[in-house]
């Protein structure tokens, strides 16, 4: 990973803070985007005394706001000619049905949209790289949503476990159209299922699935277990002949029939370039 520039969103805990410890671990310079700038520099110090790696910068955004991931591409862009790697990893789940300035249901603007604004807006930055990949982390939650584009901002019958789910589904549509997009580029993307994962990922849910959690964590894999498949798509060679793949354990797996549709993946594009206003802007 010498001479590479990685980009992790969600780095200073759990699965994305492992992931970027590994690239920094392995030479890589390491930007870190996060919300909380306390959080954020806390982890930046602790990599750089684990690694003994300098290179390693903290990028400030709250992904539920679009002028903000706006604001840190920018500063990415200015920052860095090529990006080698960007993992999509920031993710959210709601206890009650909330909205972002947009007017946007916020699991889905954070967990989906946050994905396809920084990743088109560091086009020109990820498509400079000789070999770059782009990985993005969902959830075999998605199997359990149906897209209903009528309903994509869950106005009726909001449920914070569905909307996490539609919000992981549409990463894995996401992940399809871009690799379709990506054919004849250096540039390939593939989504995966880090397992679940023993962090404090769901102290924003509701009672019910913060209960859930409790009652299971002893089965939770560790940060350092789910962030294994992430590493893998992002570092090793093998991994760069997979485009537009789901992974699982570190290993190609089907996804439901929702997530293979091509239709649902190529209509959840168009919208998402109307909700962000990326009209001309997208890969």
């Amino acid at each position: 990973m010498k001479m590479k520039t990685c980009l992790v969103t969600g780095a200073n805990s759990g699965i994305g803070y492992v992931t970027a410890l590994d690239f920094a671990s392995n030479g890589a310079t390491v930007g870190l985007v996060c919300r909380n700038a306390e959080k954020a520099e806390k982890a930046r110090q602790t990599i750089i005394a684990k690694t003994n790696n300098t290179n390693v910068e903290v990028f400030l955004c709250d992904f539920s706001v679009q002028s903000q991931i706006h604001e840190v591409a920018k500063q990415i862009a200015s920052r860095y000619d090529c990006i080698d790697v960007l993992v999509n990893n920031a993710g959210f789940i709601a206890n009650n049905r909330e909205t972002t300035a947009e007017g946007l249901e916020m699991t889905f603007a954070v967990n989906h949209l946050g994905y396809f604004i920084l990743t088109n807006l560091l086009k020109d930055q990820l498509l400079a790289s000789s070999e770059g990949r782009i990985v993005n982390v969902s959830s075999d939650a998605h199997r359990m949503a149906h897209i209903d584009f009528t309903n994509l901002q869950a106005e009726k019958g909001y449920n914070s476990l569905k909307a996490y789910a539609l919000s992981k589904l549409c990463n894995v549509l996401f992940t399809n159209e871009l690799a379709k997009r990506l054919k004849g580029t250096n540039l390939v993307t593939n989504s995966l299922h880090p397992g679940v994962v023993g962090t404090n990922f769901a102290k924003n849910a509701n009672s019910f699935v913060k209960f859930a959690f409790m009652l299971g964590r002893a089965m939770f894999l560790t940060p350092e277990q789910g962030a294994k498949t992430m590493i893998y798509l992002a570092t090793q060679d093998e991994a760069a002949q997979y485009n537009g793949l789901y992974f699982d354990k570190s290993k190609p797996s089907t996804t439901s029939a929702d997530a293979q549709s091509q239709e649902k993946a190529i209509k959840l594009w168009e919208i998402s370039t109307e909700l962000t206003s990326l009209q001309g802007k997208t890969f």
